[in-house]
């Protein structure tokens, strides 16, 4: 009885195809100046609250990071959350 050979030289092969495929596609067009800029500061910012929640940083360490209007738009941003209550229903007037 013959079994099929699944040797580790045909895993090899199949490995070093897998690794030649590109991960992401690349671009189509390069990205700008400006777009460039916009993308890493996201990528900073989305690392920033990551890290901002697993090590619990304070809400000043989060406005020293951003950039002046976004730190006081975050910080509007919370306030709003606190400040936000269901609306109370008002019972009838007899």
């Amino acid at each position: 009885m013959t079994s099929p050979k699944y040797d580790f030289r045909q895993f090899q092969e199949e490995l070093a195809r897998l690794e030649r495929k590109p991960a992401t596609p690349a671009p189509a067009k390069p990205l700008g100046k400006k777009a460039t800029a916009a993308l890493r500061m996201s990528i900073a910012r989305e690392e920033f609250l990551a890290l901002r929640q697993r090590h619990g940083l304070s809400v000043a360490d989060v406005v020293a990071f951003f950039p002046e209007e976004e730190g006081i738009a975050y910080l509007q941003g919370l306030i709003a959350a606190a400040q936000a209550r269901p609306r109370r229903r008002t019972s009838p007037q007899v």
